[in-house]
């Protein structure tokens, strides 16, 4: 299977989901089945079948996280020396040209991208354009509006 790239932080906040899952979660719906199965016939049980679809839903939950971290290729973006190109993990400060809006994104796996936070998927358009570029370069990206062009401010490695 294929390494996915995961930063040293997503990498970190996948761990403490599985810890949580393992020690928190799966005892507290253990203990809720247990509970149930007191109540008498299972069959006409909701607490006892809500707590299974609980179970349920955290065991995937667990495979898949161990999944991705077993499959993941951890990289640390403090340690990379890209001589201030675009890759994997940086830090750009880009402008749209037409609106001079200005805007930071980091380049991310797709587990760890939320655009609320500035990350961005290493397999979005904007991401894709920026690879390889650096700083006073400028980009074309492909959106759904049309080409909108961006020149790139800054490139950070934080």
């Amino acid at each position: 299977m294929n390494k996915v790239p995961l930063t040293v932080k997503g990498a970190e906040k996948l761990r403490e989901e599985l810890d949580e899952l393992k020690s928190v979660v799966r005892p507290r719906i253990i203990a809720s089945i247990a509970s149930a199965r007191e109540h008498g016939d299972l069959k006409e049980n909701a607490e006892y079948h809500a707590a299974r679809e609980q179970q349920s839903f955290a065991e995937g939950r667990i495979a898949e996280i161990e999944a991705k971290l077993s499959n993941a290729q951890i990289i640390d973006v403090t340690k990379l020396d890209a001589n201030g190109k675009v890759v994997f993990g940086a830090t750009v400060e880009i402008e749209d040209i037409d609106s001079e809006k200005k805007v930071t994104y980091q380049i991310v796996g797709e587990d760890e991208a939320n655009i609320k936070d500035g990350r961005i998927s290493i397999g979005s358009p904007i991401a894709r354009a920026l690879i390889g570029k650096e700083a006073g370069d400028v980009v074309t990206v492909k959106a759904p509006g049309g080409n909108v062009e961006y020149e790139i401010l800054s490139v950070e490695y934080i």
